[in-house]
């Protein structure tokens, strides 16, 4: 489980096919803390730690993961959002965000305000997947709320904070990113369609 609030930048070292699995060796600054078998969300997806050697440590992507994510994507020298799994006791700053990424979206406008920007995105609806207005989502594992929310297209607003501190600054207008719906809109979606 966790908050949708990014720790740390991560920059890709290595990327390794393995059949039709991608081990994806990352660089942080957390790498000392981490242990074999722990989750962390990268751009928003659980993976768990296979290997760790010095400041580096691996992930595998599976099949799965690569069909509905943009992990296929990555490129060595490219930066991830990072977040370790929540601790319970913690404050919950972000939502309730389980690390299991539903679908990508693609960038298809990038606004600059006087002190924050706006992006827009446009996802698949065949998927069935909602947002609603002020509600949460998350963009590359970052919890924000959601403005000018359409069928299939969505806002978030942007701080300075943010924009520095994730790949928010490193987005284009043509790039690929994941989306996880918040969690209990995706129930009621799934209760709206048995009861229809």
């Amino acid at each position: 489980m966790f908050t949708g609030i990014i720790e740390s930048l991560g920059i890709v070292k290595n990327i390794i096919k393995q059949n039709d699995n991608l081990d994806i060796t990352i660089n942080c600054n957390f790498t000392h803390e981490l242990k074999i078998d722990q989750s962390v969300a990268h751009n928003g997806i659980c993976l768990t730690v296979v290997n760790i050697q010095n400041d580096n440590y691996t992930v595998t992507a599976i099949k799965e993961t690569l069909d509905k994510t943009n992990l296929g994507d990555l490129k060595v020298g490219d930066y991830v959002n990072l977040e370790r799994a929540m601790k319970l006791g913690d404050r919950l700053d972000g939502h309730i965000v389980q690390g299991h990424v539903d679908q990508t979206a693609i960038c298809t406008a990038i606004t600059q305000n006087s002190g924050s920007w706006e992006f827009t995105f446009e996802y698949d609806k065949t998927l069935n997947n909602i947002t609603i207005e002020k509600g949460s989502i998350t963009v590359n594992g970052v919890s924000l709320t959601v403005v000018n929310s359409g069928i299939n297209t969505f806002s978030v607003a942007i701080i300075p904070f943010t924009y520095e501190h994730t790949t928010f600054h490193k987005l284009n207008v043509g790039s690929k990113i994941n989306l996880e719906f918040d969690v209990v809109g995706k129930y009621v979606q799934k209760l709206h369609a048995i009861n229809k």
